[in-house]
């Protein structure tokens, strides 16, 4: 095992790096200017220009934007959540006919792509007249985070000891009382780990409200970096700073989960 050591170390320090190298040409290049972006990438700035990041702070817009996506991903966060807990509870501990194949149903959804299904998507969507309003964005979201989430939902709640089931019903503890008093303060590790990987794709998704959402008050923060887009000329030293200050949230909710999500992927809360 000490032999492997320093050759795990290596591997963790490349893929550390390929995950850092990005981040740090992102937010270096927002204080650099356009011309010097072209010729020094991943150098320091020769002379730094805070007023990339100090205007896109002023601009109203910016918070406009983020505050769209805050509400987009807080719904489908929340929707995602329970919903998705609530049916991998009944799939985890109520034995029905056709329990195994409504499971397996659920989670074909994990083996098409997004993309492929935007078009019915988008003709649905309009059947609903739900074009240009946040449902728009969050429904959908929330259908595509679902089988995903009823996987690790239901594979946590079955580490629950079934000893625990037993006295409580003994008790006369009812299937709804049962999930909301002790399955959700037991599953936190799990909530927290569904919560930040909805988060995050909802925080990056661009295709969707490409498509679904029309006015500019309703755009979240990927949509916003056309703002910076011109007909001859694109602003990137201002496109790198917006990008950096909009990955701060997101950056920030995985670190304070970060205990909790390594928990929910391992192991259970308990076990038998």
């Amino acid at each position: 095992m000490n032999r492997q050591s320093p050759f795990l170390y290596l591997i963790l320090v490349l893929f550390s790096l390929i995950i850092i190298i990005p981040i740090y040409t992102t937010v270096i290049g927002g204080f650099k200017s356009i011309g010097e972006l072209r010729v020094n990438i991943l150098g320091l700035p020769n002379s730094w220009v805070f007023d990339n990041y100090v205007g896109i702070v002023l601009n109203s817009k910016f918070w406009t934007y983020i505050s769209n996506s805050i509400l987009y991903a807080g719904l489908t966060v929340f929707f995602t959540i329970l919903l998705s807990s609530m049916s991998a509870f009944v799939f985890a501990h109520i034995h029905f006919i056709g329990n195994r194949f409504l499971f397996n149903y659920l989670l074909l959804g994990l083996l098409f792509p997004f993309a492929t299904a935007i078009l019915p998507l988008f003709l649905r969507v309009r059947d609903l007249e739900l074009l240009g309003t946040v449902w728009a964005v969050v429904l959908p979201q929330v259908a595509f985070s679902f089988g995903f989430a009823i996987l690790l939902f239901r594979s946590f709640f079955r580490e629950l000891p079934k000893d625990l089931f037993d006295s409580a019903f003994i008790d006369g503890c009812s299937y709804i009382n049962f999930y909301f008093r002790i399955t959700l303060p037991l599953s936190l590790p799990i909530i927290a780990t569904v919560g930040v990987i909805t988060l995050i794709n909802s925080w990056n998704n661009y295709l969707l409200p490409l498509i679904m959402i029309n006015e500019e008050n309703l755009y979240p923060w990927p949509l916003g970096i056309m703002v910076f887009r011109g007909e001859y000329m694109t602003d990137w030293p201002k496109i790198l700073a917006y990008v950096s200050l909009t990955l701060l949230p997101a950056i920030a909710i995985f670190l304070a989960a970060q205990k909790y999500i390594i928990s929910g992927l391992t192991t259970g809360s308990v076990k038998e």
